[in-house]
């Protein structure tokens, strides 16, 4: 799904700031995504996470700094970029079939019908990525009979339809019940392991995606600190970023317990040694 040898960054942001509507949201970050990696968005409500990828996506400018995606301006490689926004869930009434969402990632911006030699290929690439998630056992079925958990791969199969190297997610496990979260967690590790799609996503509990991350960028009152997982999430730098105390522990098991915010992360331990 990546471009092989592909070295150069995904994304890359240098000093970048958004403005929105007079108000500074965040200002000075810089952050790097390699091929491959698993990074996440993380900070209170109104930090201006979700804004991060409407950036990436050159849905908002900066109003300072540079963004380059895929080596290019933002906006100009979308057609490589599959993106997930939030979502709060099908209505039970909903009656088309999981097939037939994730093919509206292949051709859903096309209008008349198509050609019985490409809807052939179309479909066979359905199948391939209901496979990939997962989801064969329950795609046939109406989207909006399936749990939470099988509406969310189908809808990331959705988004890896045209072979993105960029997966963006905005709090894809929100409303997801915990067994769900460590499944669509999990599938998001391999996705990013064994197929080299880098994934941004934003989330509000990082817990069930500590074991798989490379990379998070943290945004609290305008700043921005991005690095790996155990140097970011730390004493010092979460307590600056919030402007109150939290204390970051450490495990008997080497896992990270973070204590004194009730939207700090907890329980860090080493993606690559779970692998």
């Amino acid at each position: 799904m990546t471009s092989a040898g592909q070295t150069e960054p995904v994304v890359e942001l240098v000093d970048a700031a958004v403005v929105v509507g007079g108000r500074r949201i965040w200002s000075d970050v810089t952050a790097q995504v390699a091929p491959g990696e698993f990074v996440t968005v993380l900070g209170p409500n109104g930090a201006g996470k979700s804004t991060l990828l409407k950036v990436v996506l050159g849905l908002q400018p900066l109003a300072q700094g540079v963004v380059r995606v895929l080596g290019r301006p933002p906006g100009e490689a979308n057609a490589q970029i599959g993106y997930l926004p939030q979502r709060r869930g099908f209505d039970p009434g909903v009656r088309i079939r999981g097939l037939d969402v994730v093919r509206l990632g292949l051709d859903g911006d096309r209008w008349g019908f198509a050609l019985p030699g490409r809807s052939r290929a179309a479909w066979q690439r359905v199948r391939e990525l209901v496979e990939l998630v997962d989801a064969t056992s329950y795609a046939a079925r109406p989207i909006g009979e399936l749990s939470g958990g099988e509406q969310q791969r189908l809808l990331i199969a959705q988004a890896l339809a045209r072979r993105p190297q960029l997966l963006l997610l905005d709090e894809p496990l929100d409303s997801l019940d915990l067994p769900s979260q460590a499944s669509v967690s999990a599938l998001l590790g391999r996705i990013c392991a064994e197929y080299g799609v880098a994934v941004v996503m934003v989330a509000h509990d990082v817990n069930p995606i500590l074991t798989y991350l490379d990379r998070v960028i943290y945004l609290a009152d305008g700043q921005a600190v991005a690095g790996a997982p155990r140097d970011v999430i730390t004493t010092e730098t979460l307590s600056r970023l919030y402007r109150t105390p939290i204390e970051v522990l450490t495990t008997s098991d080497d896992r990270l317990v973070v204590v004194g915010h009730p939207e700090a992360p907890a329980h860090h331990s080493d993606r690559h040694h779970h692998r």
